[in-house]
């Protein structure tokens, strides 16, 4: 019975042309209007509703809500909420920050949020019928990567379908998400950022998709400043393994084996502690560029493949990214080749990154900043789809087996899956970034041999066996986990700072 209260009464609060067609609206104090029409459409009339409702969940009559008033208020009403419902509720209307809505907060709440729930609703009605079915809700699913089975969609259509005809309308889905935290699919592109969020210290992951609303309001670009800065952050704390990482790749071989705690007490002793951190400036100059050549590049590549699904889908995901990822790294190539120098040079060999460039271009040429580019380009592939495959096996497995109210999976959810799904990229892919790194060495190595990849493979897997191709492996997966923790804190922080709202 308390149902069937609330849905008049929240029904009536909001809709683009007044209340629901053809039904009754209650208004607060008892009395009722015809079917939707233009005179319900009045300001005052509105005003009217919405002032009902607010008196309705002001159970102590102190002109604010609390989450104590929503939750006494909804439970009257019929909307049972959770207690972190309702603190997502206070927190994304709470304008002032003291931890209640007034009216105003409310009604903005209620009018934002209405916006939220009509993208989601028109992104789920695959065939623009007003009308969302099971199957649209599987296949829309399915376009993200989602795999559910169509009982378990029929089971979310059965806890909205009040008129038992297995298909959701637009009155419907607000009445129950009204006021209630949005539990959707832009929630999981959301919650589930990836390649934005974690930097380890490689930036060949396949871009995050964006929420129609991210676009529309510009929250895209503070995502990628924010990832950006987050980046800067976690490579510098890191660099010094980075910078073994690139030494053992290069110069450790069976004659020549180095460890860990020998390959740092050697940097320190050849060039104090400072030297910990060489290649580390042009390293976090190249996040920029490199961030936003690759994210238009995939938003361009999207357009192109012309799929009319407002999300892409997994393989359309892997294809866009590595194309975006091979035309970033072509852009900003000459910057790695200059990391690598800049990392392996010698104290007092360069004075800086232009005049390590300088050096290079007056001795090597203009081709030497393209040493070592087929093996990354090439390598761009597993990276890449090995960390997008991973991932998505780790969030699907996680939203079918735990996700029962929220699509957040928590920060230690999130972090061990972006950390397994990176650790297990750079495996696939760690012979060839060791065969670049070598061949954007060479030239730094007196009269050193010209090679070329596949010569260098044989040359490898000939003297050191298969084991050469993974030198400096345990420095590079030492840095994974603070690496990307830090980003995630750094990330979070950033968002904060700049004003994005996205949860």
């Amino acid at each position: 019975a308390r149902r069937s209260l609330a849905s008049p009464v929240v029904s009536g609060v909001l809709c683009p042309c007044g209340s629901p067609q053809g039904s009754a609206v209650e208004s607060g104090s008892g009395g009722s209007a015809g079917s939707c029409g233009r005179s319900l459409c009045e300001a005052s009339e509105q005003d009217r509703r919405l002032r009902a409702l607010f008196q309705k969940l002001d159970v102590n009559r102190d002109g604010a809500l609390c989450i104590h008033d929503l939750a006494v208020g909804l439970g009257r009403l019929g909307l049972h909420r959770t207690e972190l419902d309702l603190r997502k509720i206070v927190k994304a209307g709470d304008k002032d920050l003291d931890g209640q809505l007034d009216f105003e907060e409310f009604v903005h709440y209620l009018q934002d949020h209405e916006k939220k729930l009509r993208l989601v609703f028109k992104s789920l009605d695959k065939k623009n019928d007003g009308r969302i079915d099971a199957q649209e809700i599987v296949q829309s699913l399915r376009d993200l990567g989602v795999k559910i089975s169509e009982q378990q969609a029929e089971k979310i259509l059965k806890s909205m379908d009040k008129n038992g005809t297995m298909t959701i309308d637009w009155n419907e889905w607000r009445d129950y998400h009204l006021l209630h935290p949005v539990e959707n699919i832009p929630e999981i592109i959301l919650y589930w950022k990836h390649s934005t969020i974690f930097d380890v210290g490689e930036n060949l992951t396949v871009p995050d998709e964006f929420t129609v609303e991210e676009r529309q309001t510009g929250m895209w670009w503070r995502h990628l400043v924010a990832g950006g800065g987050a980046g800067a952050v976690s490579r510098t704390c890191t660099a010094p393994l980075d910078r073994l990482k690139v030494l053992m790749q290069v110069h450790a071989s069976r004659s020549n084996n180095m460890c860990i705690i020998g390959g740092f007490t050697q940097m320190i002793r050849e060039g104090g502690p400072r030297s910990l951190w060489r290649g580390n400036g042009i390293n976090v100059l190249k996040i920029a560029p490199e961030s936003a050549i690759k994210f238009m590049a995939y938003e361009q590549i999207k357009r192109f493949i012309g799929t009319d699904q407002e999300m892409l889908r997994i393989h359309e995901r892997l294809l866009a990214g590595s194309l975006a990822g091979a035309i970033a790294q072509s852009s900003i190539y000459p910057m790695e080749v200059l990391k690598t120098r800049m990392a392996l040079r010698k104290t007092g060999q360069y004075s800086g990154m232009l005049d390590c460039a300088k050096n290079i271009l007056a001795k090597e040429g203009m081709a030497a900043f393209y040493k070592g580019y087929i093996p990354n380009m090439l390598g761009i592939i597993p990276y890449a789809g090995i960390d997008l495959a991973v991932y998505e096996t780790l969030k699907n497995t996680w939203l079918q087996r735990y996700a029962v109210n929220s699509a957040d999976p928590g920060v230690f959810v999130l972090l061990a899956c972006g950390t397994i799904s990176s650790t297990c990229g750079q495996l696939a892919s760690y012979p060839l970034a060791l065969v670049r790194t070598r061949m954007q060495a060479q030239a730094s190595v007196e009269g050193a041999p010209e090679v070329t990849m596949r010569g260098l493979f044989k040359h490898i897997l000939k003297t050191e066996g298969a084991f050469g191709l993974y030198r400096g492996l345990a420095p590079n997966f030492m840095k994974v986990i603070p690496a990307v923790s830090i980003s995630y804190v750094v990330y979070e922080n950033l968002k904060m700072t700049l004003g994005v709202d996205s949860r």
